[in-house]
């Protein structure tokens, strides 16, 4: 399991707690089934807006605010011991500290994404979206989305085996999508959809960046210190992450939701390019291994 520094220091300043915030929760009709169908289409996504029509997104109560402040009170890695849900403000800072050294060490400046978590819908700047949506990124308004029951929607629905590192390999995965918009790649897509479309490419190198990540994240220090804050990675937590990578992968769902596999409607890769370029950048750890932009074989 993954360890963490309890000593070290959680930096809440990009976290933004959306549970309970006005605006109300977001459903999909039809409910689980419906859910699993979006997943198909929409998994670790970029713009929710263009995903889901207008029509599907209706109005609700407001889900409660957390009472202990939510993940803006999480103040240092100890406190993931005492409130698990801390840990995702360790996968954040891990993740975006790891970026951040990156570009500076390339004489670039880094822009930090905001990392927003919510309960069942949230309003951003590419619109509505709902948590039917899975995990995404707004390059509208530079933020990552997240409601954190997702997870469990992997275990039940897709039979994922869960765990802490392929909740950090979603996070790490979403932060990638925020690199290649402010680094311009996000401009190169113009096909969406098709086994070497260009949107299959853009999601597969956000799966190597990722592993770029899982590759320093145990050497990415807290600012300010020469302690990280994830501070053990097991292979166990390594083969949890290629799980989760394997059962997103787009043959995986379309076979366990429709029965059949189509290459020509993949968005995302199938489950062994997924898991393949995952373990790219975990075994390079450069971003230059990355490139599947020009590689002959996704």
């Amino acid at each position: 399991m993954v360890r963490y520094n309890q000593r070290g220091t959680l930096d809440t300043s990009r976290v933004r707690d959306r549970r309970g915030a006005s605006g109300g929760r977001v459903a999909v009709g039809g409910g689980l089934g419906v859910l699993v169908v979006v997943v198909v289409a929409s998994l670790l996504g970029v713009d929710p807006a263009a995903l889901l029509p207008a029509a599907e997104l209706s109005g609700g109560s407001a889900s409660q605010a957390p009472a202990d402040g939510g993940l803006e009170a999480c103040a240092s890695g100890a406190d993931i011991e005492e409130r698990r849900e801390c840990r995702f403000v360790a996968y954040e800072n891990s993740v975006q500290d790891y970026w951040d050294a990156e570009f500076a060490r390339r004489d670039v400046t880094y822009e930090f994404a905001s990392f927003n978590v919510f309960t069942g819908g949230v309003t951003t700047g590419c619109g509505s979206a709902s948590s039917a949506m899975g995990p995404f990124y707004c390059p509208a308004d530079e933020g990552i989305y997240l409601d954190m029951g997702f997870f469990q929607v992997l275990e039940t629905q897709l039979g994922a085996q869960g765990g802490d590192f392929a909740e950090a390999y979603v996070v790490a995965h979403e932060v990638a999508h925020h690199i290649q918009n402010i680094t311009g790649v996000n401009d190169q897509v113009r096909t969406r959809q098709g086994p070497e479309s260009d949107g299959v490419r853009l999601e597969l190198q956000a799966d190597c960046l990722a592993g770029v990540w899982a590759h320093h994240a145990t050497r990415t220090p807290v600012p300010g210190t020469d302690e990280p804050i994830i501070s053990e990675i097991s292979e166990r937590d390594i083969a949890i992450a290629l799980d989760a990578a394997g059962v997103i992968g787009d043959d995986y769902i379309q076979s366990r939701t429709q029965g059949n596999v189509t290459p020509e409607t993949f968005s995302h890769g199938s489950s062994e390019q997924r898991t393949r370029w995952f373990t790219r950048g975990l075994d390079v750890g450069e971003l230059e291994a990355c490139d599947t932009w020009s590689a002959d074989r996704l």
